[in-house]
């Protein structure tokens, strides 16, 4: 019974995915006249080179600026976040409750509420529409600092601090040298979690930018959608675009898994 409910979910939410690879493979005319979960004809590679060249390579340069916002707001987020945790975890100073407390509250508010006073600053700051209008606020992660504190009270030893300093090492060395070794799964979650969140992020750019060499691709298919009226052939476009646009995020998954299954085997084992 679990079995087959685990399949059922597993069918409904691979269903639009293989809808997108099919449609990929189809003419414009196609996608509007014939069944959506079944193939008409091969037209990916067509699709693919009136893809990467509309605009003179302009998609290909809304995907470098996805990348660039996602690489680089999810690593600073997850440095910042192991950072805010750790402190939070290991050290006892004045206002640490009321502060996680506050970050808890962060976590629950969303981002939709945020877009118009983050423009409203950004904009006195003289940073709309550049490049950092979208990555300095993409560096913080309420929920990545909760996820940090809470993996390194779990995982990171008083014990092991304390030989560490009577070692003679301080305490950003054994941050950086022994801490974030050993909470390494949950930075991994961070990192994963801000990473999706960064590319699929849609009303941040969308509030920011005003320059469509600026757009990441979610903005960017976004402006080519409400183009499809007026251009139908846009629409094959649109559709193979969105395919290309979830490839780094299987990639990025699979190719930082691992790590996930390292974490919880060395949690499994105890002496």
């Amino acid at each position: 019974m679990v079995t087959t409910a685990m399949f059922v979910a597993a069918v409904y939410f691979l269903l639009p995915v293989v809808w997108l690879a099919i449609s990929a493979t189809k003419s414009a005319s196609g996608l509007s006249t014939t069944f959506g979960l079944w193939f008409s004809g091969n037209h990916l590679g067509r699709n693919l080179h009136d893809t990467v060249t509309f605009g003179d390579g302009l998609y290909l340069r809304w995907l470098a600026n996805s990348a660039l916002y996602s690489v680089v707001g999810a690593a600073a987020a997850t440095l910042l976040s192991a950072m805010a945790g750790y402190a939070l975890a290991k050290f006892t100073f004045r206002g640490r409750a009321v502060t996680f407390s506050a970050i808890l509250a962060g976590v629950l508010v969303p981002p939709t509420a945020l877009a118009v006073p983050l423009f409203l600053m950004l904009a006195g700051a003289g940073m709309t529409n550049t490049v950092w209008s979208v990555l300095l606020p993409s560096t913080i992660s309420p929920f990545g600092v909760y996820l940090a504190r809470v993996y390194a009270a779990a995982s990171v030893p008083d014990e092991l601090l304390e030989a560490g300093r009577i070692d003679g090492a301080g305490d950003v060395r054994m941050f950086y040298t022994v801490s974030l070794r050993l909470m390494a799964p949950a930075l991994i979650t961070i990192f994963l979690f801000q990473f999706v969140a960064i590319w699929n992020n849609f009303l941040l750019p969308l509030v920011m930018l005003t320059s469509d060499r600026l757009y990441p691709v979610t903005l960017g298919l976004y402006t080519l959608n409400t183009q499809i009226t007026r251009d139908p052939d846009l629409k094959a476009i649109v559709v193979t675009g969105s395919l290309l646009s979830i490839i780094p995020l299987i990639l990025a998954f699979l190719a930082l898994q691992r790590f996930w299954r390292t974490g919880l085997a060395a949690g499994a084992v105890k002496d």
